[in-house]
């Protein structure tokens, strides 16, 4: 687990997401654990790699996303993998359900996180998927600003 500045300790991070989505918008959400299941994510256990969120009956879920269980739990454990309701005030459910339908975006969680006050909270990223020529292209921008440091530093050394 890492810790940022305004007091959040990072409980897992969606790296691929960046390569895989144009992320146009980051909305907080809270998120429905139980017991079993913050104690993992206190030990710095989650993916989120995998996951995304969706509608099921008029509300927002988070599917997919992998918190292992909790091994002194024993019989009174969570399901791994289960659906989680994400919590958000009904007009943005609206609004994000809308723009998942009408615009086809996506809801992909960015980082499930420890807010200053104790509670879990995830991410999340309105985003559009990228063509295969957009990632061709981040890529070799990416590559070319490494290329420029590392020249900078050459001509600065020699």
């Amino acid at each position: 687990m890492n810790a940022t500045g305004n007091g959040r300790r990072i409980v897992a991070r969606n790296r691929r997401a960046f390569h895989d989505y144009h992320i146009e918008e980051r909305i907080e959400a809270g998120i429905v654990l139980t017991g079993t299941e913050v104690k993992a994510l206190r030990q710095g256990r989650a993916n989120i790699a995998e996951a995304h969120a969706g509608e099921m009956q008029g509300e927002l879920y988070l599917f997919n996303c992998n918190i292992p269980e909790y091994g002194p739990a024993n019989r009174f454990n969570h399901e791994p993998r289960r659906p989680r309701k994400l919590l958000l005030h009904k007009r943005e459910i609206e609004r994000l359900i809308g723009a998942v339908k009408r615009k086809g975006m996506t809801l992909v969680p960015l980082a499930l996180y420890f807010a200053p006050h104790g509670k879990v909270k995830v991410e999340l990223g309105l985003a559009r998927g990228k063509k295969l020529h957009d990632k061709r292209a981040a890529a070799k921008e990416r590559d070319w600003q490494r290329e420029k440091a590392r020249l900078l530093r050459q001509r600065a050394a020699g």
